[in-house]
């Protein structure tokens, strides 16, 4: 018997065919923990992100959907730094880019910012055509 342990994803990459659609999202994964968020189940198709963004204002994001991509942006202008002198800095005050790939029929309905906190609702909604059918027998 024969044990995966380790996955070698180049290598794998080039085994496989037609499946660079999700090479390419393995490859987007963010792995750098900036900004902070926190994703939760608020209901039976409902959800929320919640992204702590200390310093910045709504002006500075950008939130789009691009074919079933989420993705948030942050652009700040660089603070005025002649005539400060830092003993230490820990706010970030860099930009950012967090990208959350979509399910099927997830919507984003509703974005918030409040006290540093951006939040996102996000909403399954199942065309009615697509949903489950009771047929009467007869």
């Amino acid at each position: 018997m024969t044990r995966v342990t380790t996955l070698n994803l180049p290598e794998f990459h080039r085994s496989v065919l037609g499946m660079d659609r999700l090479m390419n999202d393995f490859n987007r994964l963010d792995n750098s923990g900036y900004p902070p968020y926190n994703i939760e189940s608020i209901g039976e198709d409902k959800y929320q992100i919640t992204l702590a963004l200390a310093g910045f204002k709504r002006s500075d994001l950008t939130i789009t959907v691009k074919d079933g991509l989420l993705t948030i942006e942050g652009k700040k202008d660089e603070i005025e730094q002649e005539g400060r002198e830092f003993i230490h800095r820990g706010i970030a005050n860099r930009a950012f880019q967090r990208q959350w790939k979509l399910a099927e029929y997830v919507e984003v309905v509703d974005a918030t910012m409040e006290d540093g906190l951006l939040y996102v609702l996000l909403e399954r909604q199942v065309p009615e055509e697509k949903q489950p059918k009771t047929i009467a027998i007869r």
